[in-house]
């Protein structure tokens, strides 16, 4: 009898249609005898016909072989001899196998009397045994016989025998050998194209198939989820395996359809400790599902698939799987982690985020809110939200089917293509998206439609109105015009008489000058100037004012003065103590090469004395440093590496009074509309002081604007005996008027309301400014930080910058102004973290010991003096105010403004006073601080000076981030190289054994999917746009792929 060529273990996609042989080997034709071990060359015994002959019994033996065209033409290219011993060696093999025509009826007989004879009885022994001989050796001659033996099989609908012997078995068949047999056959039946594509187009096969994954049976499990996989290759095969998974759900009343899949794949106890066939299968059927079908092409569906799986809770399965350390069984695992990695940054990058945390609802929820808001489709959104509030909440069954029906019509919605194709399988068969959305879309341009005749209408309407209106005005300009050229009638007759009479003047003033000039010349007036015709005296010279004496020379400076502009200061004196010339010399190790410098701000030595300098000894931290790392890492000579509000409309009523400015009239009609209140409410609430709080804070400011003025009195008393007919507004003002001191008490409502307000604002200023200079002051870990700064500057710097006793606080922002000569990309900032987390661990987080700073770097002095002074000034007016009102003898019963004011202000002023004494210890403790580090105490501000601690505290933060980044894309690029290197020796032992040994296609494509060779390309694919992402963005928030072989 023939010998079965044997299966390969693993091949790619890649060699499913390779030549059926290596290179030039030849193949060889053996035979094995039943009663010997011993393998025999087959020599053929009859003489070899004619070539054309030859050629014509071997295309008919090839035929029955059911080869693909690539292996056929290898069939072909074989020489002569070769063919003939091939081809006796199948005659002889069919002469063994006598009746081998008829086996499909034998077998098929078996089965249907198998499947009839159902029995709670167990079998015995042997029985079970030669029902599991039958059904194997169906399976041997599904693989092994001729392609007339399959094709009669199928023709006897052998294949619906075996699905329903499937379906009636028993608990005792369906956990025994048998039940992996049948599985066995179906898996040989579509190892053949004939058969795969009979048991493709079977309506339940693959159904019925997916039901033995109920079995407890490892093997059966394990065969049944390799075809399902295969299946998932296949084109059209994909959406089969999705219904059969849903079919199994309801025929295993699981609660969803991966349910038994994860459970399977979670199992670690008994017979599952150390099985990792089964969760290698389980993987690969999972990334089978996720990847392939429209998973290849949709983003979309693959992320709604991997979310039903990672509610299944698959996640912390897959870390616990690593532990079994099996190539394969990581292969598939690292390949769902990639894969989920690089879905996640493609939806991360459509809504220009870093990361989508899909755990968070409302990180989901804000991301949605963020791109819907400000467009059409945001109302939509709240009231998809709002019928959600109105869904039942009670917990019920009932209840829950809403909530599915609802996750099941998004989803449908979201994966549907415009083809109307649902990839996944479909809660709802009548729902067509397109058709659906083509409706609404009608339906909006109808709406579009009729909301632009009712703009038009509204148009034409006001532009009747407008006629009306020109009309209108046209009348009055006319009667205007009329009236106009009748005053310029009276003023013409008025100027007419006016010049007549001023040329009468003049004649009269002619007249008596000649009279004048002839009593001068008659007589002369003693003492007094000559007259002019004019009757002027004569022009003379302006008598001149003395100038003033020029001022006296300015005094000498003071000793001890600003130097005049242009000179030089003179030179402070040297400190107590030291020498004169030059300051004392530290004994600072001196670097072998120069170093490039560090751009600090070097305070003098004279300003040492008190200060936390005096304190602080950098000379320990030198024998702690790795000076020749530093000099390495920012030598002066060495070159850097290359890198790669609505408008609202009013109309006067007809009979309507007005006397005040339209505009603050309109303006005012639109406050009381808003405040929704009668005038003598209003009035009420004022001299009650709002006890019950009708009018709020920002309606208060709002009535401040409409104080009536003295002008608006006036003309609101003219005609005050036509208050029915004044509009609201002109009613609103005289009213208020009639208020005593209604202005001042405005204002001191007002103020009242606002007062706890604004002292809570000014409060946390105060206290953070307290706070963050406490905090500065005591800081152990900052004074540790200051005194490495300290020395690094000392070891840097030469001359004038080195030799340093301290520095100004400022120059903690010029650390990260100094790269590095290795990399352009590390700054002596980075450095100095990597030498803190290594030398000083404590000291690396010091921003524990500063947490007030950030606030406090946002407070303006000069600005929160403006608020104490406000509040101070506020006080004082309603003071005033009080002081005035308890001097009215003639007060309502329903004025309350004294004894409101009152209490108000015995409590504002207490509160007042402890604000203003926080404010003055706080100004305390921040000279002192400044005082401790040196800094000039006339210059520096809270917000600049705390705002140079935040500025480098952000600043440490983010150069902490970029080293720990630059440790995981280094650890991260070693766990690639590893993988790819061992992915790679897998495939050069692939290639070498790929071709080998012939098996059918079906097989190999199970192999693939084992060893997940499958996946290679992808895997790939995946790696070199991880690898250009790294040259422009941070990976560092993707989850870690475990390396191979770890």
């Amino acid at each position: 009898m023939a010998s079965r060529e044997k299966q390969p273990q693993g091949r790619g996609l890649s060699s499913l249609f390779s030549c059926c042989f290596n290179g030039s080997d030849q193949p060889e034709i053996t035979y094995c005898h039943e009663n010997m071990n011993t393998m025999a060359v087959l020599e053929p015994t009859l003489p070899m016909p004619p070539a054309q002959e030859l050629d014509s019994m071997f295309t008919e033996l090839v035929d029955e072989l059911d080869l693909t065209e690539e292996h056929r033409a290898a069939m072909f290219a074989l020489p002569a001899e070769k063919k003939w011993q091939i081809y006796c060696s199948k005659k002889m093999e069919a002469e063994e196998n006598t009746g081998a025509t008829r086996w499909p009826e034998y077998y098929i007989d078996q089965l249907r009397s198998m499947a009839a004879r159902r029995t709670l009885l167990t079998l015995e022994d042997e029985e079970g045994e030669g029902r599991h001989k039958i059904v194997d050796g169906l399976k041997t001659a599904l693989r092994t016989q001729p392609m007339r033996f399959v094709t009669r099989f199928i023709e006897l609908d052998g294949l619906s025998c075996i699905l329903n012997f499937l379906k009636s078995m028993d608990y005792e068949t369906s956990e025994s050998q048998v039940h992996t047999s049948l599985i066995g056959c179906i898996k040989a039946l579509m190892n053949n194209s004939q058969g795969r594509a009979h048991v493709l187009g079977h309506c339940e096969s693959i159904n019925i198939i997916a039901q033995s994954l109920t079995t407890e049976s490892i093997k059966t499990k394990v065969a049944v989820l390799e075809i399902l996989g295969a299946v998932c290759l296949v084109p059209g095969g994909h959406r089969k395996v999705l219904e059969a998974m849903v079919h199994y759900q309801k025929f295993a009343s699981q609660r969803t359809r991966f349910q038994t899949l994860v459970t399977d794949l979670d199992r670690s106890t008994g017979r599952y400790r150390d099985e990792v066939n089964l969760k290698t299968a389980i993987m690969s059927f999972i990334n089978a599902v996720l990847s392939k079908g429209a998973g290849e092409t949709s983003l979309e569906f693959r992320i709604h698939l991997r979310y039903e799986f990672l509610m299944l809770g698959i996640q912390p399965v897959i870390d616990k799987l690593y532990s079994h350390e099996n190539a394969t069984l990581d292969r598939h695992l690292d390949f769902f982690e990639m894969l989920r990695n690089e879905d996640e940054l493609l939806m991360s990058k459509r809504f220009d985020a870093v990361h989508i945390d899909t755990k968070s609802a409302s990180q989901m929820f804000d991301l949605i809110k963020k791109n819907l808001s400000h467009t059409e489709a945001y109302p939509h959104l709240l009231s998809a939200l709002q019928h959600c509030l109105m869904m039942p909440y009670k917990q019920s069954r009932a209840t829950l089917q809403y909530w599915v029906l609802l996750d099941r019509i998004v989803q449908q919605l979201v994966l549907q293509t415009d083809k109307g194709e649902n990839p996944d399988v479909a809660p709802l068969e009548d729902f067509n998206v397109k058709n659906i959305v083509r409706m609404l879309v009608k339906e909006d341009e109808v709406k579009q439609w009729k909301e632009q005749a009712d703009k038009m209408r509204k148009e034409h309407q006001n532009l009747q109105q407008r006629y009306e209106k020109k009309e209108r005005e046209c009348e009055a300009k006319n009667k205007e015009k009329e009236d106009m050229m009748a005053m310029l009638n009276k003023m013409k007759d008025k100027l007419e008489r006016e010049s007549n009479e001023h040329k009468q003047a003049k004649l009269q003033v002619a007249e008596l000058s000649a009279r004048l000039q002839q009593l001068s010349a008659s007589s002369s007036v003693p003492g007094g100037p000559p007259v002019t015709s004019g009757g002027l005296l004569p022009p003379g010279p302006v008598p001149s004012i003395p100038s003033a004496p020029p001022p006296p020379p300015p005094p000498p400076p003071p000793p001890g003065g600003p130097p005049a502009f242009g000179m030089a200061p003179f030179a402070p004196p040297p400190p107590p103590g030291a020498p004169l010339g030059a300051a004392q010399k530290k004994n600072i190790p001196q670097p072998s090469n120069p170093l490039k410098s560090f751009n600090w701000s070097k305070l003098p030595e004279s300003k040492i004395e008190g200060t936390i300098w005096k304190e602080i000894d950098d000379l320990k931290v030198f024998k702690i440093l790795d000076l020749e790392e530093f000099q390495k890492t920012f030598s002066a000579y060495q070159k850097p590496q290359k890198n790669a509000e609505d408008d609202h409309t009013f109309t006067k009523k007809v009979k309507e009074l007005s006397v005040i400015d339209g505009r603050r009239a309109q303006n005012c009609n639109i406050l009381l509309s808003r405040l929704k209140l009668s005038n003598d409410e209003i009035r009420h609430a004022i001299l009650t002081m709002d006890e019950q709080e009708d009018l709020p804070k920002d309606m208060l400011e709002q009535l401040l604007k409409f104080v009536p003025e003295k002008s608006d009195i006036e003309l609101l008393e003219e005609h005050k005996h036509e208050l029915e007919r004044m509009a609201k507004p002109d009613r609103f003002l005289y009213e208020m008027s009639s208020i005593n001191h209604y202005q001042q008490r405005l204002q001191s409502l007002y103020f009242k309301k606002k007062f706890a307000e604004r002292v809570a604002e000014v409060k946390p200023k105060i206290k953070a400014l307290s706070l963050a200079s406490r905090e500065v002051l005591q800081s152990g870990r900052l004074r540790q930080l200051l005194e490495v700064v300290l020395a690094f500057g000392n070891y840097m710097n030469k001359g004038q910058r080195g030799n340093a006793y301290g520095f100004k606080v400022s120059s903690l922002n010029k650390i990260a102004d100094t790269k590095s000569s290795i990399d352009k990309n590390i700054t002596l900032l980075h450095y100095m973290i990597t030498v803190l987390e290594r030398k000083y661990p404590k000291v690396a987080a010091f921003s524990e010991e500063l947490q007030n700073v950030p606030e406090a770097a946002k407070v303006n002095m000069t600005e929160l003096e403006k608020d104490i002074g406000n509040l101070r000034s506020g006080l004082k007016s309603v003071e005033v105010e009080l002081q005035y009102q308890q001097a009215q003898s003639s007060r309502g019963p329903a004025d309350k403004f004294v004894s409101v004011v009152s209490q108000f202000i015995t409590v504002a002023s207490f509160s007042f006073s402890e604000v203003e004494e926080s404010l003055i210890e706080a100004k305390e403790v921040f000279a002192k601080a400044l005082r401790h580090f040196g800094e000039d105490l006339s210059n520096l501000q809270p917000d600049e000076f705390f705002g140079i601690f935040d500025c480098f505290l952000t600043a440490y933060t983010e150069a902490k981030q970029d080293n720990e980044n630059m440790a995981k894309r280094k650890e991260e690029e070693e766990r690639r190289a590893l993988m790819e290197a061992q992915l790679k020796r897998e495939r050069e032992q692939k290639a070498r054994k790929a071709n080998e040994e012939e098996g059918g296609e079906f097989d190999d494509l199970v192999s693939a999917l084992r060893s997940g060779e499958v996946f290679d390309k992808d895997l790939s694919k995946m790696n070199r746009r991880k690898q250009r992402r790294h040259d422009l963005f941070d990976s560092s928030r993707e989850r870690p792929v475990t390396k191979l072989n770890q």
